[in-house]
């Protein structure tokens, strides 16, 4: 990959909203050769998507996330691909990852109630026959995602107390 596509990268990756005439001027670089560039990136699928990370604090709308551990029998000739292409066909579902350690997939679901990703961890998830396990973990809070901090910090005016 080209310096100059690297640059671009990075630059997108901390602010997706940054026109291509801002990053030509902040790369020293023609506005067309950066529109070209991140065309390119687009077709070959480097650039996926243009998201925006929300502070689930700050919106009204009420959603569980959980993490899910996941032991499972790998298939024959093709190991864990075809369990976990299965899994993350679900609407539910927002990653899955391949993991080393005590569990085989790492499962990020969402949904709109505790008993709504009870019910997919019971109802699909457990009924795959490669599923040995799983261990489910509710998140309480976001503190950091994807590098962004949620919390705006108030300076601490209290006292140190030493003992």
């Amino acid at each position: 990959m080209s310096e100059l596509k690297t640059k671009i990268l990075e630059l997108l990756k901390e602010d997706a909203r940054r026109s291509a005439e801002l990053i030509a001027t902040m790369l020293d670089a023609e506005a067309s050769a950066v529109s070209q560039a991140i065309a390119e990136l687009e077709q070959e699928h480097v650039i996926v998507k243009y998201a925006a990370v929300v502070n689930p604090s700050k919106i009204d709308e009420e959603k569980v996330t959980a993490l899910i551990e996941v032991q499972i029998t790998p298939e024959r000739g093709r190991g864990f691909e075809g369990i976990a292409e299965r899994i993350y066909q679900y609407p539910e579902v927002q990653s899955v990852y391949l993991m080393s350690g005590a569990y085989d997939l790492l499962v990020e679901v969402q949904g709109k109630t505790l008993n709504e990703v009870a019910s997919f961890v019971s109802s699909k998830l457990s009924t795959i026959d490669a599923v040995l396990s799983t261990k489910t973990f509710f998140i309480l809070k976001k503190y950091k995602q994807d590098g962004i901090i949620f919390e705006e910090r108030e300076d601490d005016h209290r006292l140190l107390v030493s003992p």
